[in-house]
């Protein structure tokens, strides 16, 4: 068989010649640098949450590739140039994962950065004290454990609706959560059973998520205030077994009244007390009765508690015991001559006197004998028993009457045995007696002359007013009569009736009038009236003023006791206005719910009403406070209308007018409209006042300051400026405030362009890189020179790729940052040549049938991928490599019919036209 031609020989070893090239080539554009890219690279989550990250990289063959992270996995998915895997469950604060692909004997990196939030679900609010003293600080103290990030936390503590401290975390560290806010408040009475709560808002609006509240459970505070005086205890000092006697303990300064509790003991018996409220004060009264097992020294205990407090008082209590004493008649009737022992006995620790000599020794009885003579009739006895108890003289009587038997005679009322005048105190039962001297004894029998009552002689009863008068007393026996007049006088202490002395009585202003109470009573009583307070007997006729009113007491007195009686004057008088209860100029303050006071002073009390006169408010009535506060109240509308109200008050004495002035004012009230939470400032522009504004009268002065440390004043508004400003709306009726954050915008400035490496050979790959500083953030885009191919572009075109640099790629490259500000733009000039220029010419001219016999390869991948977007979709997604230059899909044919596929484009300079395309999976 014949060799080959040397022609043919020498094309083949020219082919081989430039396919040893080429592959040269391509082992040297594979040792340039790539990129690896992960996709989002800054993510907020909320906590137990997932995410799908992206990695991806430009190398052409990676040799492996994968994604680092701590956190748990789910799912995941790849592709030649992509690795895409969910994240689940994420709880860490921060984590970095890390994106790296394996790519010509080197390890591309990229880093994320995933933070996660809580939501406040628990807000606690600390238990507050169950009492709480009036005036004394308490702690109010919230917690809000987890929710984070806490420098986008705010806490409020509040009272009811009213905010008493607000507190953000700006500043805290990323990874910071949970928060504490605690406040120190003095407790007032008013706070007494007003409700305290905690409010927590994380804000993650900045971060393009939304605002997130909780609150916690309210809790009620109770306060009270305890006076620090000991309860004053009334209560007899001694008491007698059988006797009852009533005790009363007070205490003054008690808030709540209500609340507190009060208790009384006797030794180791509890009293049931009757308790009564009069504002602030308490009073306790209750009986004691004395029994034989209490005999003795007790202590009587008032205990009054509020709050967990207490106050105590003690006093002593002797319970004794104390018979009457017994005398004795050996013979109660006994003839002339007869000797009669008279024997008079008490209990022990008693020392008795009969007929004014003492027994010889305490407990012991006294005794006299006595030869009974005519004298001897109807001799009385008497005996007395003392007993000393607590250092206390205490006495007790008896008496007995001896009877002579005499020889007949007829009847005899002697004044000794039948007194012609009887008086006996009303109440207690006596023996009435009228005796007469006769033998055999006489009966006697005592009757009103008129035929009336009769006396019921020598049986005891009780004695009445009734009895009172005069009466004939006949004494009979065998041998006559005697007939005798006696007068019988029943004595009883003064009363106070509501005839003679009315409880009420009422007096008009500027007339006469005097204090006047009869009382019944015998004999009869002696009146006297003193004010309350005051010493000065009331006496007269008196020309009638307001201070005449009040309370008097009206005392009734005679031998047998007295009586006392509480007598309520009033004086009523026609109505009139003051300035300082009723003012002529009324400011309403709008939302206050405070009604208008006008109290008229008068007799009955006056009613009043206030109606509008003159302008808008004319026939509109006045609300007005009551006197005695009720919640059903009216409270004043919201659009009450000022002007002129004229006020009249009427009672049964006469009415009075008055002109009244309503004006209105408000207090500042700020929102979104008038000053807006998030403002914006353009660096280098003059420095302006933030736009805040506030509603209310008078005109609310506005003042903002920065939170944090104090910035120095600027000419020109700087980036340093941006930051958290609060903004305080104060006028005459309170403040109101908002926080307010600063954003700085600024223009585009190209800060960095560069390119890697620093000289590039034909075939060589290079990366141009462009940073911009820009906010709001700026939009990048290219100028390459004519005719520069295969250009690619990342995903935020910051980065420009070459692969196989051609003379074509050498030239100047523009890189523009373009925002709402305005643009800026930066070149750099890129050169490729080098020593073996003519080998990669030789190279090319040797490797024609090479590429001839790839020809129908290159055609149908750029026809294919340029024009009909085949692309492997999962392989582009956050690559950013699927771009496709102007003339590189084989002509301008081609370019244009690729255009309907692409998903997106760059800027188109002049020059040189750069498309970038961005696909994502269906």
């Amino acid at each position: 068989m014949p060799g080959p031609s040397p022609g043919l020989s020498r094309a083949l070893l020219g082919l081989w010649a430039a396919l040893g090239l080429g592959i040269l080539g391509l082992s040297a554009v594979a040792q340039e640098p790539f990129w690896a890219d992960l996709q989002p690279r800054v993510a907020l989550v909320e906590r137990g949450g997932s995410l799908w990250l992206n990695c991806s990289t430009n190398c052409p063959r990676p040799e492996r590739g994968g994604l680092e992270t701590s956190l748990r996995r789910n799912g995941t998915q790849r592709g030649l140039r992509w690795l895409a895997r969910q994240l689940v469950d994420i709880r860490e604060p921060e984590t970095q994962p890390v994106c790296f692909f394996r790519c010509a004997r080197r390890t591309l990196q990229a880093r994320g950065l995933i933070r996660t939030f809580q939501r406040p679900d628990r807000v606690e609010l600390v238990p507050l004290p169950a009492w709480q003293p009036v005036g004394e600080n308490f702690t109010l103290s919230c917690r809000v454990p987890g929710a984070g990030p806490r420098g986008s936390l705010t806490l409020t503590l509040l009272r009811g609706a009213q905010e008493l401290i607000r507190r953000n975390f700006a500043g805290e560290p990323p990874r910071a959560r949970g928060a504490v806010l605690t406040a120190t408040v003095l407790a007032r009475r008013e706070d007494h059973g007003a409700n305290f709560s905690c409010r927590a808002e994380l804000d993650l609006r900045p971060h393009g998520l939304g605002l997130f509240e909780n609150s916690s459970a309210p809790r009620e505070l109770r306060t009270f205030a305890l006076s620090p005086d000991s309860p004053r205890l009334i209560a007899p000092r001694l008491l007698e077994v059988g006797s009852e006697k009533p005790v009363s303990c007070s205490l003054d300064g008690l808030f709540p009244a209500p609340e507190a509790g009060v208790y009384l003991e006797l030794g180791d018996q509890r009293l049931n007390p009757y308790v009564t409220l009069e504002g602030d004060a308490l009073m306790a009264t209750a009986t004691v009765t004395a029994s034989a097992e209490q005999e003795g020294a007790r202590q009587l205990v008032c205990t009054v508690t509020l709050g967990g407090e207490s106050r105590e008082t003690r006093e002593n209590l002797t319970i004794y015991s104390f018979p009457a004493p017994l005398l004795n008649l050996s013979e109660p009737n006994a003839p002339e001559g007869k000797m009669v022992t008279v024997t008079c006995t008490a209990g022990a620790r008693t020392l008795v006197t009969l007929e004014g000599i003492p027994a010889a020794v305490l407990g012991q009885p006294a005794q006299l004998q006595l030869n009974v003579t005519e004298n001897d009739d109807r001799r009385g006895f008497f005996c007395e028993a003392i007993l000393e108890v607590d250092g206390e003289i205490l006495s007790k009587n008896a008496s007995a009457e001896l009877r002579l038997m005499f020889t007949h005679h007829g009847p005899r009322l002697d004044d000794s045995d039948c007194p012609r005048s009887w008086t006996w105190p009303e109440g207690p039962e006596q023996t009435l007696r009228c005796e007469a001297r006769g033998n055999p004894a006489p009966s006697v029998h005592c009757a009103r002359p008129d035929g009336g009552a009769v006396l019921a002689l020598g049986l005891l009863g009780p004695v009445t007013r009734a009895l009172a008068g005069t009466y004939r007393c006949t004494a009979v026996n065998v041998q006559g009569e005697a007939v005798k007049d006696v007068t019988l006088t029943v004595e009883y202490a003064p009363a106070l009736d509501s005839v003679g002395c009315p409880e009420q009585i009422t007096w008009l202003e500027g007339t006469e009038a005097s204090l006047s109470c009869v009382a019944h009573g015998v004999p009869p009583p002696n009146v006297s009236c003193v004010r309350t307070g005051e010493a000065k007997i009331v006496e007269g006729l008196l020309r009638v003023a307001r201070e005449h009113a009040g309370t008097y007491r009206c005392e009734a007195t005679n031998a047998r006791g007295s009586a006392a009686k509480n007598v309520a004057v009033t004086v009523e008088y026609g109505p009139s206005f003051d300035e300082l209860s009723c003012p002529s100029n009324w400011t309403w303050v709008q939302g206050s719910g405070r009604l208008f006071s006008c109290d008229v002073d008068g007799k009955p009390e006056p009613s009043v009403e206030c109606v509008g006169s003159e302008g808008a408010s004319e026939g509109t009535v006045l609300p007005l406070a009551s006197s005695n506060p009720n919640p059903r109240d009216p409270s004043i509308a919201s659009d009450l209308t000022p002007g002129i109200y004229i006020c009249n008050a009427t009672n049964r004495h006469g009415s009075t007018v008055k002109t009244v002035v309503v004006s209105a004012e408000s207090s500042p009230q700020m929102d979104e409209s008038t000053c807006p939470s998030h403002q914006t400032w353009l660096e280098g522009a003059k420095p302006a006042a933030l736009a805040c504004t506030a509603r209310g009268q008078p005109f609310p002065q506005v003042h903002c300051s920065r939170e944090g440390a104090p910035q120095p004043e600027r000419q020109r508004v700087s980036r340093e400026d941006a930051g958290t400003y609060l903004c305080v709306a104060t006028n005459a009726h309170g403040t109101d405030s908002r926080t307010i954050t600063v954003g700085v915008e600024y223009r585009p400035v190209v800060a960095e362009l560069a390119a890697s490496p620093s000289s590039v050979r034909p075939g060589g790959n290079f990366t141009l890189t462009c940073r911009a500083e820009a906010w709001p953030p700026a939009q990048i885009s290219w100028r390459a020179p004519p005719g520069a191919l295969n250009i690619g572009l990342s995903s935020n075109n910051s980065t420009l790729s070459v692969a196989g640099a051609m003379g074509s790629h050498g030239g100047e490259y523009e890189c523009a940052a373009t925002n709402a500000h305005g643009r800026h733009a930066r070149r750099i000039t890129v050169r490729v040549a080098g020593p073996w220029l003519w080998v990669a010419v030789g190279g090319a001219a040797g490797g024609a049938a090479l590429l001839a016999a790839g020809a129908g390869l290159a055609f149908y991948v750029q026809s294919t991928a340029c024009k009909k977007g085949e692309y492997n979709v999962q392989e582009a997604e956050s690559s950013g490599e699927a771009v496709c230059l102007n003339g590189a899909g084989g002509g301008a044919g081609g370019s244009a019919e690729g255009g309907p596929e692409t998903g997106g484009s760059a800027e188109s300079p002049a020059g040189g036209e750069v498309f970038a395309i961005q696909l994502t999976s269906a």
